[in-house]
């Protein structure tokens, strides 16, 4: 490592969710969405990708806009680009799939799945067409939705869909409103819904022909509608497809109807027979050590992503939620390990994901690169922004900081190596009145407590702290009243004068 990487491991102006890692070459590519800071919607920018050297994931370059959402034909009618993935043809080129969506999501279920292809892995991609059949006619079958494509061995496979439940056939067919809603929200008719194979929700796969659009297989589903008695009951399939392959296994990446975790389900096969692994990452750490929903250490909400090998380690690829809102994710990353009997254990998220240990407990670091905000009460995302307070990720023109901190917020960091006896301050504004007190474990006393005032501008606070060493996480709990805003938390040598950046 040239230097640290932290999480969120883009730039902190950058949203790049919904993430899809691939290695090409020596280089890791991220290709995703991508969201507006503050945005109104999701997916208001176009396609950005970064990419860094296999053998040092802190120093991630942006390589560029590779495809705009204008290129797409129908732009005019749905403008935003939703989650895409990319596979490398049997010709050497780069295929870019994804789908459009209106605002809010409407018409991100309508499909078909769109085509782009470029000469490079990061280079500018030229709308090719859309998944079609045999025929000539776009691929409707089932619900095209979050793409994601494997060349396994020559043969390329993709895969796609959204799944709600409470909607079987039988259901549909006794209930004319919940029919219409079905129709209205994947734009199909009713014949096309009652007749589908098994259900038209669900993740699904087809074979590609070389062309790389056309399906040269029936398309069908890889998990059942139904889950009920199923290892998929209690983490049913919602979105988010991902598919890779480890050794002679395949590893179905999803999103669950929980909507804040990453899980796996394997099989022998890459088109049946899949059962359930468990959960590999939550972006509120639910499930982790037996946490339960409402003591979620996060606002959560959607999530996305895929696991990949870099150099021998295994990562799993996620983002989180900032400006209390599903508009504005950020990539994040953890190290996972794969067992030797093929399980993922779940990952708590942290602040040093892709660093490949702690961070050092020296010098600054921005706040917003805290894995756990809190104040007891953090609600779970919806497609909205929400209107009341609560600690976020958000950000005043240049200056991205945690705001709307009140007595009672937690703010965590995991993890830092201590050495040396060190000050622990905080940069902060805002009208709060009373301490910060500062823990290593949260079930223990605190190690320190920093007292502050109001404040209209930044303003460093420090305290000395006792018994830290080795490696801990450090959390930051407010106590008082008041509003606070927390940009940066400083690590000062207590015998040195000045603190040190942290480059």
């Amino acid at each position: 490592m040239k230097k640290q990487a932290f999480n969120p491991f883009l730039p902190l102006d950058e949203y790049i969710p919904d993430g899809e890692p691939h290695i090409f070459g020596d280089r890791v590519y991220l290709y995703g969405s991508h969201d507006k800071e503050g945005g109104e919607t999701f997916c208001m920018g176009d396609y950005t990708v970064y990419s860094a050297p296999v053998d040092d994931l802190s120093d991630w370059r942006c390589d560029g806009v590779i495809y705009r959402a204008e290129q797409d034909p129908d732009f005019r009618n749905r403008p935003y680009m939703y989650a895409p993935d990319v596979v490398q043809g049997n010709d050497g080129k780069y295929y870019l799939y994804y789908c459009m969506s209106g605002k809010f999501g409407f018409g991100g279920y309508y499909g078909p799945i769109s085509v782009a292809v470029c000469d490079t892995p990061a280079g500018k991609y030229e709308y090719l067409g859309f998944i079609k059949n045999p025929d000539g006619s776009p691929m409707k079958k089932y619900v095209c939705f979050d793409p994601a494509v494997i060349n396994d061995n020559g043969t390329i496979r993709i895969y796609y869909g959204t799944q709600y439940c409470g909607e079987s056939v039988d259901a549909l067919r006794k209930n004319s409103a919940m029919l219409n809603e079905v129709m209205k929200r994947y734009n199909k008719s009713a014949e096309e819904i009652l007749s589908a194979a098994d259900n038209v929700n669900g993740p699904c796969t087809a074979e590609l022909d070389n062309d790389m659009m056309t399906v040269i297989s029936e398309p069908r589903h890889i998990i059942p509608y139904e889950t009920v008695g199923t290892s998929f009951e209690e983490h049913p399939f919602f979105e988010a497809c991902s598919m890779r392959k480890v050794g002679d296994k395949y590893y179905f990446i999803y999103s669950s109807q929980l909507n804040h975790e990453l899980c796996y389900a394997v099989s022998d096969y890459p088109d049946r027979d899949f059962t359930f692994g468990g959960t590999i990452v939550s972006n509120g750490d639910v499930g982790f050590g037996g946490r339960k929903p409402e003591n979620r250490l996060n606002m959560t909400g959607t999530t996305h992503g895929s696991i990949i090998e870099i150099n021998g380690q295994w990562y799993v690829f996620y983002h989180r939620l900032t400006h209390k809102s599903d508009y504005s994710r950020q990539a994040c990353a953890e190290r996972i390990e794969i067992l030797t009997d093929g399980r993922i254990m779940q990952v708590e998220i942290t602040s040093c994901g892709l660093n490949g240990g702690p961070l050092k407990g020296e010098g600054r670091y921005p706040a917003v690169i805290a894995c756990n905000i809190t104040n007891g009460k953090m609600p779970h995302g919806s497609n909205k922004i929400y209107t009341e307070s609560f600690p976020n990720v958000t950000n005043d023109g240049n200056e991205r900081f945690i705001g709307e901190i009140s007595n009672g917020t937690l703010i965590g960091f995991k993890y830092f190596e201590f050495r040396n006896p060190v000050k622990t301050g905080i940069l902060f504004r805002g009208s709060f009145s009373g301490i910060a007190e500062v823990y290593t474990d949260t079930e223990a006393a605190p190690v320190g407590s920093i007292n502050l005032s109001p404040s209209d501008n930044w303003t460093e606070f420090f305290a000395d702290i006792q018994g830290i060493s080795d490696v801990c996480p450090l959390y930051f709990v407010f106590r008082g009243e008041g509003i606070a805003q927390l940009k940066e938390i400083i690590f000062m040598d207590s015998k040195m004068t000045e603190d040190i950046t942290i480059q």
